[in-house]
């Protein structure tokens, strides 16, 4: 591994599904908010469109909540390599006919210096993988019940 790329944080993806092609943008600051932070950096970002036959088609970074600007032009050109037309692809599948997502693929900066520390003294990650939102709250109140 190069000794340039010693210091990257852990590299994540989110594909996130927005029904009936309703994409208002009101997440956009939160995500930006994120970036200006310090807390993750954006290395791609895509958006794509499933048409009712099945066919996926790529959409322009765009004016999400109508006010004239563009809401991610901040974020135009972002494009590591890392996601390619395959990943794209591939993405599509977890997508429903008539609706769109927004594909992002994001390093952990706040990990950084951790991940980092733990290379350098040999650990390597062997596992990895986020429960999902619904599960939590399923356990949750499991456990609201119980107590």
């Amino acid at each position: 591994m190069s000794e340039e790329y010693d210091e990257l944080g852990p590299i994540d993806y989110l594909i996130v599904e927005f029904p009936g092609n309703r994409m208002t943008g009101e997440g956009m600051p939160l995500l930006i908010d994120l970036v200006d932070r310090g807390v993750i950096r954006i290395l791609d970002l895509t958006f794509v469109r499933k048409d009712l036959d099945g066919t996926v088609i790529g959409l322009e970074i765009a004016d999400f909540d109508g006010d004239g600007a563009l809401d991610l032009a901040v974020f135009e050109g972002s494009s590591s390599g890392l996601l390619d037309e395959g990943d794209i692809n591939e993405a599509s599948k977890a997508l429903e006919p008539g609706n769109s997502a927004g594909i992002v693929v994001y390093e952990n900066l706040w990990a950084a210096p951790l991940a980092a520390a733990l290379r350098r003294g040999g650990a390597r990650l062997v596992a990895s993988g986020r429960i999902p939102y619904t599960d939590v709250v399923a356990a949750l109140d499991a456990a609201e019940l119980r107590g």
